[in-house]
């Protein structure tokens, strides 16, 4: 199975940079000071559809097109992020996109979603349903992260921060499939090699890191809601296992309530709406499951911002923001 590399992570970047935002780096004094590091914050909720999900989306798509093979509608199976992202690029390229979404899926997604002419069907079985739909309608499945096209795209995430800050001691992931971690992981060891690239996940949800203790792709079981749902991945990719395998140096879990609290204290120290998927990179600094230097420069991935703003003003801020 051929690895994701640099030059297919350039061309992705080359193929999708007029339909995305190349997001900053953005440095937190608060966080910074908060935990003795710098730290700098990679915000994808700013990307188009508030994810960095519309990257993977639209690389595969431009692919296709650009081989000829674009089909008329495709299919697929997400929590909410990756369907807004396929219903993008769908809506661009005039790609009919039917969507698996979970039955409480956050309504924010699910907004999110129809606004780019995205059809849902509400299910408790993703995968199933997922192969369903495209044997009904004869589409080909948009994966949210086992397709190399995909992560070669969400790699372009790791590109920009290589060029617009060179050698950072780390960059820190949230990880549900791995498909992102895979992607800036292929960029950055080739880019910056000295720096680390390490994977966060829930630790009810922590499907890549299950595959790579076994050294192949296992299904959770069982699989458990976490607060974090654009990480509640059932299970990793044969592409990601490999490509993680490869690039991605360190793997850590967090607790829900760690993300919790992590996702109040990145709200309130940024200033962003993120989602809680999107934190658990400084939950993991916050809980001492990933640890630096002091004065170690630091990249948070803050991976999407579709968030339930209702809980997020229930949460308590803490002092450590």
């Amino acid at each position: 199975m051929a690895l994701v590399t640099i030059g297919d992570v350039r061309r992705a970047a080359t193929r999708i940079s007029e339909h995305v935002v190349r997001t900053p780096l953005i440095p937190c004094a608060r966080l910074s000071d908060a935990l003795g590091l710098r730290v700098l914050i990679k915000p994808e909720n700013l990307q188009n559809t508030a994810s960095f999900k519309v990257r993977g989306a639209l690389n595969t798509m431009l692919t296709w097109q650009e081989n000829g093979t674009l089909p008329e509608g495709v299919v697929g199976y997400s929590a909410g992020n990756h369907a807004a992202a396929v219903a993008y690029a769908g809506q661009r390229l005039g790609v009919k996109v039917i969507i698996a979404m979970p039955s409480n899926a956050v309504e924010s997604k699910v907004i999110n979603v129809r606004r780019y002419g995205g059809e849902i069907v509400f299910t408790d079985d993703l995968l199933g349903t997922c192969e369903e739909l495209a044997a009904r309608h004869g589409f080909p499945a948009l994966l949210p992260f086992n397709l190399p096209e995909v992560i070669a795209g969400q790699g372009t995430v790791g590109l920009e921060i290589a060029e617009d800050h060179p050698g950072v001691d780390a960059v820190i992931v949230p990880v549900g499939g791995g498909g992102l971690i895979s992607g800036i992981g292929a960029a950055v060891t080739a880019l910056s090699p000295a720096t680390r690239v390490i994977g966060v996940e829930p630790e009810i949800s922590n499907a890549l890191a299950l595959a790579l203790r076994h050294g192949e792709v296992r299904n959770l079981d069982p699989v458990r809601p976490t607060i974090a749902d654009g990480l509640a991945a059932p299970r990793a990719g044969e592409h990601t296992l490999e490509n993680a395998l490869r690039y991605v140096d360190e793997m850590a879990t967090v607790s829900e309530d760690a993300i919790t609290a992590a996702w109040a204290d990145m709200a309130d120290a940024t200033k962003l709406i993120v989602e809680p998927a999107a934190v658990v990179g400084l939950a993991a600094l916050q809980t001492g499951a990933v640890t630096f230097p002091p004065g170690s420069t630091v990249v948070l991935v803050a991976s999407g911002g579709n968030a339930d703003l209702v809980k997020l003003s229930q949460v308590p801020r803490s002092t450590s923001g």
